[in-house]
């Protein structure tokens, strides 16, 4: 959508509010979601130029209302009683603000759809499609170009994760009880890749992508308001906001990368760095642990110290061994790694990379590698694990970074 911030952003908000009432109301999510999308679009065209209706929601449910009778009108003829209730829906402009609009329902249906987008039965660049689209409401060609992949490409991705959906038998309500902690994991970790990919683009020309970091807190901030209680929930949010803290410090004025240990730390943000170690206090105090809250708490620490020589690398090793007891896995493995390197000295880092073969083809790896032997003093071997880094990536920016490190290792 290319329209006023204000509106632009008054949209973001309702479109899961406007797509819950017509899935619950209609039982189709798939139609209601195009119906839905058509009625955002009309808002972006219409509202910046005659203004926001007194009552922007059931504005959009109708319209929306509006274009899905359209559709079963058109692709679903023996469906009589919809029909009929379709016919006495008067016909005047589809885009001006009804005087009768309905507001949608009362409930928060946002929750319900988040975990309807991130459905077992859908991959996870599925999912973060689905959600972007159906509950962050942007467009097929805004989701697109975040992903740096053709519309078209982007177009059938969405499509075949709603026939997906449909096909697993998917209704528009609350899983079970029992299902919940399961599906509920699934949904962060998808937001969690969502910032991921903004905060740190995977290929590209840029290193951030402020639109997708920022959709990442915003929709974290909703699942917090809806599940104030859950401990991982606001931990994912304090870990969001600790680390898009440091965004601003995270390039130079040439938009090269600034590592950690030689960024401004002036230039971070203040007030969601507040935010964020409030946050991860609270939570800490009153919750059963979890790796969000684990990561929280050691983006934390990074967030506390003034300098980089301040860090208490201490208390970060003994975090990242929290850690991989609750979620062990290779990145944790190789962030722990950097930990213990700068605890005590990089021979011990080092040790800890020798068993991440599975990571051999991701450019981390190698780039942690090669920046623990510097540390140790093997240029050679530096030199050729950050040559090996850089052509294992596909962001500009890390590339452009890694190749600098070893051509500043190469000089005689």
């Amino acid at each position: 959508m290319s329209t006023a911030p204000a509106v632009e952003d008054l949209l973001r908000r309702l479109a899961p509010r406007v797509l819950g009432a017509l899935a619950r109301r209609h039982g189709d999510f798939a139609a209601a979601e195009d119906a839905v999308q058509d009625a955002l679009l009309a808002a972006a065209t219409r509202w910046p130029r005659d203004g926001v209706p007194e009552r922007p929601d059931g504005w959009l449910v109708t319209v929306a209302s509006r274009r899905l009778a359209d559709r079963v009108r058109s692709e679903r003829a023996s469906r009589r009683r919809e029909l009929e209730a379709a016919a006495r829906t008067p016909r005047d402009d589809l885009l001006a603000p009804p005087a009768d609009a309905a507001d949608p329902s009362g409930e928060d249906d946002t929750l319900t759809l988040l975990l309807l987008c991130c459905h077992p039965a859908l991959t996870p660049p599925s999912q973060i499609a689905l959600t972007l689209r159906a509950v962050g409401g942007l467009t097929t060609a805004e989701i697109a170009r975040a992903f740096l992949v053709p519309e078209a490409t982007m177009t059938r991705r969405i499509t075949r994760a709603k026939e997906r959906v449909r096909e697993a038998g998917a209704r528009f309500r609350m899983p079970p009880a029992a299902e919940l902690p399961g599906r509920l994991r699934t949904v962060l970790h998808v937001l969690y890749l969502i910032f991921n990919e903004g905060y740190t683009a995977t290929s590209g020309p840029d290193l951030h992508r402020g639109d997708l970091t920022g959709e990442a807190i915003r929709l974290t901030r909703t699942v917090r308001a809806l599940l104030p209680a859950d401990g991982e929930v606001a931990g994912l949010l304090a870990l969001m906001l600790l680390t898009d803290a440091r965004r601003p410090a995270r390039t130079g004025p040439d938009g090269a990368l600034v590592p950690l240990a030689e960024q401004d730390r002036d230039r971070w943000d203040g007030a969601s760095i507040a935010e964020g170690l409030d946050l991860t206090a609270r939570t800490l105090a009153r919750n059963r642990l979890g790796p969000y809250q684990v990561q929280a708490a050691i983006a934390a620490v990074h967030a506390e110290a003034k300098r980089p020589e301040d860090t208490d690398w201490p208390q970060i090793v003994a975090l990242y061994q929290i850690l991989e007891d609750l979620d062990p896995g290779p990145i944790v493995t190789l962030n722990h790694a950097v930990a213990v390197a700068m605890a005590r000295g990089p021979r011990a880092g080092l040790a800890l990379l020798d068993p991440l073969d599975e990571l051999s083809r991701h450019h981390r790896l190698h780039a942690v590698r090669a920046h623990l032997l510097e540390m140790a003093g093997d240029q050679a071997g530096a030199l050729a694990s950050y040559r090996t880094a850089a052509r294992l990536t596909t962001s500009v920016p890390e590339q452009r970074y890694l190749q600098e490190r070893a051509a500043r290792l190469a000089k005689p």
